[in-house]
């Protein structure tokens, strides 16, 4: 089993997230770490509380650290345009030396969106966005021109330079569980595949759903890592989190996400929890 770690950047702090990744970031154990695309506060917390920008906070974030991998889990694409996306998802790539993991998802906070005055269609229509989006952003990283004429994005001629450090692009990770449209684009156009809390049952069922669409398309399963995140609850202690990561890992999932409480972003609670999953 290897792990992460996710801070959501909702209800904290710029100097509790910074020294969360930090400390992170000096140990071996976790691989990368990830902050949330959101505008507002979600589970459960009110909506008026203070929130980051994510991928503001992740290019920071990028910039204070050197060896941990970066991402946003997961960005929604209806917030901004593909191309745009392909662009900060370039040079975050470039500001962190080839760290970059680029989390993307259809988007589904009605609430927020609403708010903000941002257009969320219904899902049949959100899900051919995405579709639509997943490959502006591969030929964007990828191409050198691109012409691209969809239903609901069009481009002619357009440039993305410089390109990121890794090739042929920052590898994708496509958050949910939907198993006609979510599962299906991650066969299509991830190389990770993130589950939002999980249990160990769910994530084995998704998972047979995931192996058929790859089938459908000639891809070999394998290649897709499997990331599953866990709520580390600081009152049952890092033991519980460590043994549910485990029955995550049993279920399938090759990556844990430890998603760790607003109350707790501190280094201490990261080297407890790197203590007890050693």
């Amino acid at each position: 089993m290897r792990y992460a770690i996710k801070t959501a950047p909702q209800m904290t702090t710029w100097s509790a997230m910074l020294e969360v990744w930090q400390a992170a970031d000096g140990i071996e154990l976790f691989e990368s770490a990830w902050n949330f695309d959101h505008f507002e506060p979600i589970l459960a917390q009110p909506r008026s509380g203070p929130c980051l920008e994510g991928w503001t906070t992740l290019a920071a974030l990028a910039q204070a650290t050197s060896r941990i991998r970066v991402g946003c889990m997961v960005t929604g694409m209806p917030y901004r345009h593909p191309a745009v996306l392909a662009n900060m998802a370039a040079t975050v790539d470039r500001i962190s030396d080839g760290r970059l993991e680029l989390g993307l998802g259809a988007g589904w906070n009605q609430a927020a969106a609403d708010a903000y005055g941002i257009d969320l269609p219904p899902l049949r229509e959100r899900f051919d966005r995405f579709d639509e989006g997943c490959e502006v952003i591969v030929r964007l990283l990828t191409e050198d021109s691109v012409d691209f004429s969809g239903e609901h994005f069009q481009l002619s001629g357009a440039h993305c330079e410089p390109k990121g450090v890794q090739t042929p692009h920052p590898p994708i990770t496509i958050g949910g569980d939907g198993p006609r449209r979510t599962l299906r684009a991650v066969a299509r156009y991830a190389q990770r595949w993130n589950t939002p809390f999980a249990s160990a049952e769910s994530l084995a069922a998704s998972l047979e759903v995931l192996r058929s669409h790859c089938a459908d398309i000639g891809r070999d399963p394998s290649e897709i890592t499997v990331t599953a995140q866990c709520i580390h609850d600081p009152g049952a202690g890092p033991v519980a989190t460590a043994e549910a990561c485990a029955a995550l890992g049993e279920a399938g999932c090759d990556l844990a996400v430890i998603y760790l409480p607003e109350t707790h972003h501190t280094a201490a609670e990261v080297e407890r929890l790197a203590a007890a999953l050693a």
